[in-house]
Parts: structure tokens; sequence; C-alpha cells
């Protein structure tokens, strides 16, 4: 497999402990390159990426000195990214909830249209937790509104194939979407910028802590600011309704 020049995978990490370099391994599987920022994790987890056989080139590791948030170590690993000349990027977690089997699926859909943002439709086990399903189910109906019912089928889920140009234009010019509020704010925003969204759908895996399995999602504290992020997303899409109602009638591409 040869690295490709035009797409590459990011993954942010803090804290994930055993299972970054599981993600990271299965990752360089479907795709290459592969890039990982660390985003001030203490736990030494990062250490065993060096473990990786990666003689191509193929992987590559960045450092955030401080935790700048998941939206934060990604705009960190896009702007370089953008620096080195690439174009896409697929975002996925570092915990190993994502199908790194799907990767190439994701990459080809982009490939296939430049011209849209590549949206996963988390496929949810068993063991979902149920408080995540009724916030997503809300936080999906704010998006919708945002978009005029658009086509973004899931606000939350990580797994998503970026045009990186227009993205660090965007996150640059605001100061939120930092944090877990960075993909939604995103979609919504590459929407109003004329990305329209593909979604496929992909497959969630939930891990026990006996499983290796680490969250740093706080329920009240992420909500609460998800939400302000909605108030402020519905509040600025007042102006642009005209615009949002053109993208909302183009026909989305195949």
């Amino acid at each position: 497999m040869n690295p490709s020049q035009s797409h590459l995978v990011i993954i942010p990490s803090y804290n994930t402990g055993a299972k970054l370099a599981e993600t990271v391994a299965d990752a360089l599987q479907h795709w290459k390159p592969v890039w990982v920022v660390i985003d001030g994790s203490t736990d030494g987890s990062d250490a065993a990426l060096s473990k990786i056989n990666s003689n191509d080139g193929s992987l590559r590791v960045l450092w955030l000195e401080k935790n700048s948030g998941k939206g934060g170590a990604v705009l960190h690993g896009l702007v370089a990214a953008q620096a080195a000349g690439f174009s896409f990027a697929l975002v996925m977690d570092a915990d190993g909830q994502h199908p790194a089997q799907s990767i190439p699926e994701f990459m080809r859909a982009s490939e296939k249209n430049p011209n849209a943002m590549i949206l996963g439709v988390p496929q949810f086990p068993d063991n979902t937790p149920a408080e995540r399903l009724k916030g997503r189910r809300v936080g999906n109906w704010w998006t919708n509104l945002e978009t005029l019912w658009g086509g973004i089928n899931d606000s939350l889920f990580g797994f998503r194939v970026y045009p990186i140009a227009d993205t660090v234009r965007i996150m640059q010019r605001i100061r939120g979407g930092r944090r877990y509020d960075f993909d939604t704010e995103l979609a919504v925003r590459l929407f109003w910028s004329g990305w329209l969204p593909i979604n496929i759908p992909a497959p969630v895996r939930y891990f026990s802590a006996a499983e290796g399995g680490v969250s740093h999602f706080h329920y009240l504290r992420d909500n609460v600011l998800l939400i302000r992020r909605h108030l402020r997303l519905v509040i600025q899409m007042l102006p642009r309704l005209p615009r949002i109602w053109m993208l909302r009638k183009r026909t989305r591409p195949e």
C-alpha cells in the first residue's frame, strides 16, 4: 500500500491507554499515512507508538504540551496536514470505537465526490449507553434545524472525511468548537459554506473499562457545551436562511 498524497487519517488522543497503539496499528492496515496528535497526554500511551513499524514514513506523531480538547487537537493536525500538501483528512477516535476497516470506503467516497464531506452514520450496538442515544437525538434535531434538514444524518459522530483547507479556514475564524462540539460545529459550518453531506453507515464499538475502554465525555458538562453551541448556531443561521435554503434544494452528490 503506497501512502496517499491527498488523503490522510488523523487520530487525536488524550490519555487513551493501550487502545491508542491498537487503533493506530489497525488504521495503518487499511490506509497510509496516519497522523496521531497527542493532546497533552500524561499516561505515556504514546510511547507504544514507537514500536509500530512504519519504515515508509506512513506514521507521524504530533505532540501538544497541554490538552486543548478534541477539536483543538484535530485542528492542530489539519494545519500541519495542509502545510504538507494534503487536501482531505479522515478523523477517527483513538479509543477503538470507530471502524478502521471502513476507512477505504470513506476515502473512496471522498475521492469520487471531492466537493462533499463524508459523514459516518453510527450503527450502535446493544450496549450503547441510553443517555448517549437520547442526547444524540436532541442534537440531531438542532443540527437539522440549522441546516433546514439539509442531509446531515448524525451531528456528533467523529468518523468523517473533512476538506482540510476550508476546515482550517472556518475553524480559525471562530473561538469555539475546540472540544466535543467540534464535529457538530464543523459539519454545520461546512454545509453553510457549500459542502454537501454524503452519509455512510459505520459500526460503533463500545468497550468496558475491563476491555480498556476510555471515555473523557462528561455528560453534564459536555451537553451544556453542545447546547450553548447550538443556540449560537441557530442565531447565526438567521441571516444565512436564503443561502441555506438554496443549498438544501441542491442535488446531493452520489
